[in-house]
């Protein structure tokens, strides 16, 4: 959510470079809502300033004992065209926080201007994608192969874009949430929270979700409650309507959750596999800061996020998003992507935001600290998440580029003590 009062003072230059992104918002209706406003306030106190001078007038008939009826029933009139006129600005005080919450975050400065993906720019690259000597094979034929990925199960049961992992299948994926939650918490000082998983239609709001993007979420029928799409939703809003005290800041917090996306605008993308799934599961990093710490804690929490990759050993890029290719809510963004030999190609696995003060003001998310003279200060915090990481994308990662031409999949050492083994072999035929 933008800040009326500086959206209005500062237009032209916020109009400017809300135009860089994909499908730019239409600003028209914006002035002509303002127009309309200051119409109305203009009209407003032009009726004041002749009501006060009406009453001063009627006062002196009074007292000259002249008949002050008509000048009374003229101020009346005044009186009550005021009233409309007030109610008037303020229905156009609620219609423009409509239009702003439909309004995308303004992208930061720092943010390279682009249409879309092929924009974004690539900041680093660790590691070297893996020589095979032999042809590699995608997780869809390896996973099956070994006995441990079962998407037809998952498709008779549920649907497409479901998954069943059985035996060391489902192990990697345990342990890699645990191995990631261990390493935020015991190492990045990140603190664990438990968040619910079904959040309500405030929450969705506050963090951009709702209105724009109902169609790709998942909404329980007769109730107001949605599967949380991300962790994000859940444990940003833990603060909402709430002040948080400035000197516990910088806070942050992580969590695991499964996560529920409808896809609705995926067409078609990644339909093989579990690169894009109705339902996956991640572990989120989210931050909560001062608007002069924000950037500084991007990067270092993009680093977090980073540094599971490395100590797995898998080789990644990250790349700052351009104007064509940002969320919603966020004013900048990096993606993480790791190398996926079955795809030939990066694929993103995380996406790290700083939302600066947008999903604050929808959630009214609040710091105070000591100002001059004792009085406190307030304002809206700055807010940061992103992930660390999609564990599903990271098992595929793993299973990937660690497999054996044999058609075993080598464990990661960083993974050994959790999965109790070194290597995935053949799990028989189920059933």
């Amino acid at each position: 959510m933008h800040d009326l009062a500086t959206f209005r003072a500062q237009f032209d230059a916020i109009s400017t470079r809300l135009s860089l992104r994909a499908n730019p918002p239409n600003l028209e209706g914006f002035r002509e809502l303002d127009a309309r406003r200051r119409a109305a306030i203009q009209e407003a106190e032009e009726l004041k300033a002749r009501r006060n001078a009406a009453t001063g007038e009627i006062a002196q008939l009074r007292k000259a004992g002249e008949d002050t009826a008509a000048r009374q029933v003229e101020v009346r009139a005044i009186g009550e065209r005021i009233a409309e006129l007030d109610k008037q600005a303020g229905t156009l005080e609620d219609e423009f926080r409509q239009f702003l919450a439909g309004v995308p975050n303004v992208p930061h400065e720092s943010v390279p201007a682009g249409r879309g993906p092929e924009d974004n720019v690539e900041v680093r690259r660790v590691g070297e994608p893996p020589a095979f000597s032999f042809e590699p094979k995608a997780h869809w034929d390896l996973g099956p192969e070994l006995g441990i990925l079962d998407l037809e199960r998952a498709a008779k049961v549920t649907g497409a874009r479901f998954a069943v992992y059985w035996g060391l299948g489902a192990r990697l994926e345990r342990a890699l949430i645990n191995f990631m939650l261990d390493v935020h918490t015991r190492e990045h000082g990140y603190t664990e929270v438990l968040p619910p998983f079904l959040v309500n239609s405030a929450s969705l709001y506050g963090t951009g979700q709702l209105p724009k993007f109902a169609e790709d979420l998942f909404k329980c029928e007769g109730t107001d409650f949605w599967l949380a799409p991300t962790a994000e939703v859940p444990v940003t809003n833990l603060f909402r309507s709430e002040t948080l005290e400035g000197s516990n800041l910088p806070l942050r917090l992580c969590a695991y959750t499964p996560c529920f996306r409808s896809e609705a605008g995926s067409y078609g993308r990644d339909v093989r596999g579990i690169i894009r799934q109705h339902q996956f599961q991640k572990v989120e990093l989210v931050k909560f800061t001062r608007p002069e710490q924000s950037y500084e804690e991007l990067e270092k929490l993009t680093a977090d996020a980073e540094d599971i990759l490395r100590r797995l050993g898998l080789p990644f890029r990250t790349v700052v998003l351009c104007t064509g290719d940002m969320g919603f809510s966020s004013a900048k963004t990096y993606d993480i992507e790791v190398w996926l030999p079955g795809q030939n190609g990066f694929k993103e696995i995380s996406s790290c935001s700083n939302f600066e003060s947008f999903q604050a003001r929808r959630a009214s998310i609040r710091y105070r600290e000591p100002g001059k003279g004792g009085k406190p200060k307030s304002d809206f915090a700055h807010t940061l998440n992103g992930s660390g990481l999609a564990v599903g994308r990271t098992w595929v990662a793993i299973v990937e580029n660690y497999q054996a031409a044999d058609g075993t999949v080598v464990v990661p050492e960083a993974l050994r003590p959790y999965l109790n083994a070194e290597r995935i072999t053949p799990q028989g035929v189920l059933g």
